[in-house]
């Protein structure tokens, strides 16, 4: 009798099919839409998303399959061994050409008023595939235009072509069922139950996903055509969470934020109070030297904050902020381990009612993991700002050199040198305030709170006389007598990349210069 109790071999983990002629090996669950993008071949649909749950519902994607009796949403059929595919035989071009002609049927040809004109997937596809003048000669179904659904989203229903992506993003990221169909056939539509709105934290990631220019933002709604705009990408400072962002921006002003893919991170999706932040950057600037409220120069500020800093030594307090970048933070750290000084760390106060379990996180400073792992790297202890106060009652702090714009001195007289991007706060009463490029200006990293390092870059010039705050530093230390050695960004990362494994996994990349939008599949 045989005893062999050999394992059976585990059954693999991938398939091989073929699509088009071409031999693609994938793995297993994956679907023939995503199966055909890796030999470049780009089916098109309308309600399917890489992000949501599979509905099937435009048809858009049908191909043929070998032994199948009829056509089959690509994105609905999952790969098999050895199956044979088809997307560019008669049967599933013509079958595609007809389901986008029959979605033309009532849309309204409203591209040169549409927002979404430029990265719209209907109008892509029409170029692409069929580009034929209209067959129908009866007037089109029309319905409510727009048409309000809450405090960040404007409906066209004519133009909607009822993929549900917007359902299911409510229902699947945001956890909150806020819109609907109603009726049926060609007087199917889009909205809120009724007395209800569409309110979530992420409503505006239905405008995102719409293929077509049915949901439309309000904060950029009419501002600028897409095709103006040029992308840069960017890491959201909102919050602890890091969303990765595209920074669309045109004449040197910023006019959206956009998610950007990251699997780790934010997969397709960021909140709508990140996307405002870019507000910020116009308002209340910090764009020329000050001393004493009046407008200076680099070399006079720079000299008088060098004789403030010698004047008082070990007893200058230096403050980091959770807020700025942790190119900022390290060097502001190396002055003040040179100097003798006591260290601080500040940042935007945590808001305990703002964290969910999806994206948006309490602590709403974007590099406070930055900002403790660069202090633990060069072995200076951080101490709240708390207890600042009580050092400068005291004495024992004689003047402070501060990041940032969160921090309060009260009613202390004791001297401030603040290097910030805003002019508020205590930035306004500094004895010399240094202007400091923001996040949106400069190339830097932030360390978010699954401690992952992401790169930012400049997508716009800082005002005035600003620069980044590194280098205001770096500046300040050489008429302090400490030489920090950092001439542009990438070497103060290097350096600081080489002391902590903290930041062991961290790359710095390439530096990219903004590129002009086309067709993004992250908007549609």
């Amino acid at each position: 009798m045989s005893t062999d109790t050999a394992t059976p071999a585990p059954a693999p983990n991938t398939v091989t099919l073929t699509i088009d002629g071409t031999s693609v090996t994938v793995p297993k669950g994956t679907n023939v839409l995503e199966a055909a993008k890796t030999t470049g071949v780009d089916i098109s649909a309308f309600c399917y998303h890489p992000g949501l749950s599979i509905a099937a519902c435009c048809r858009q994607c049908l191909v043929t399959v070998e032994k199948s009796p009829k056509l089959a949403p690509s994105c609905q059929t999952t790969c098999g061994e050895g199956m044979v595919v088809h997307t560019k035989d008669a049967a599933s071009t013509e079958a595609r050409r007809q389901m986008l002609e029959f979605t033309l049927v009532n849309h309204p040809i409203d591209c040169p008023i549409c927002d979404k004109a430029g990265e719209c997937t209907l109008q892509k596809l029409y170029v692409d595939n069929n580009n034929q003048a209209s067959r129908v000669d009866v007037p089109k179904v029309h319905k409510p235009k727009v048409k309000d659904l809450g405090p960040t989203i404007v409906l066209d229903a004519e133009r909607c072509i009822l993929c549900t992506r917007c359902i299911r993003v409510c229902d699947e990221v945001a956890g909150e069922h806020q819109l609907e169909m109603a009726h049926r056939g060609n007087h199917e539509e889009l909205g809120c139950a009724p007395g209800a709105v569409l309110d979530n934290p992420y409503s505006l990631n239905t405008v995102d996903v719409c293929p077509v220019g049915a949901l439309t933002s309000k904060d950029f709604r009419f501002t600028m055509r897409a095709w103006e705009l040029d992308a840069t990408p960017s890491v959201c400072t909102g919050c602890a969470t890091g969303c990765n962002i595209e920074i669309h921006a045109k004449d040197d002003r910023v006019w959206r934020l956009v998610p950007r893919h990251n699997a780790a991170v934010n997969k397709y999706w960021m909140c709508d109070e990140g996307r405002l932040t870019y507000h910020a950057l116009r308002e209340n600037r910090l764009a020329a030297p000050l001393q004493n409220g009046l407008p200076s120069s680099w070399p006079k500020a720079l000299a008088a904050a060098a004789e403030l800093i010698k004047a008082h030594g070990k007893q200058v307090a230096f403050v980091a902020s959770y807020d700025h970048c942790n190119e900022d933070n390290f060097a502001l750290l190396k002055l003040a381990a040179a100097v003798g000084g006591p260290v601080f760390a500040t940042g935007a106060a945590p808001v305990p009612g703002r964290a969910d379990k999806i994206l948006r996180d309490a602590d709403v400073s974007p590099n406070r993991a930055g900002v403790t792992a660069l202090a633990a790297a060069l072995n200076v202890t951080l101490t709240d700002t708390s207890q600042l106060g009580a050092a400068l009652a005291a004495g024992t702090v004689k003047a402070v050199v501060a990041l940032g714009t969160t921090l309060d001195l009260g009613a202390t007289k004791a001297p401030l040198i603040a290097i910030a991007s805003h002019e508020v706060g205590a930035v306004r009463t500094a004895a010399i305030a240094l202007p400091a490029a923001a996040w949106a200006e400069m190339s830097g990293t932030v360390t978010n709170r699954q401690n992952k390092t992401q790169r930012f870059h400049a997508a716009v010039s800082a005002p005035g006389l600003a620069k980044p705050a590194w280098q205001g530093v770096a500046e300040l230390g050489e008429l302090v007598g400490t030489k920090l050695g950092h001439k542009n960004a990438k070497e103060v990362f290097t350096a600081y990349a080489a002391l902590s494994p903290s930041f062991a996994d961290a790359k710095w990349g390439r530096d990219v210069r903004p590129l002009q939008l086309r067709f993004a599949g992250s908007r549609g």
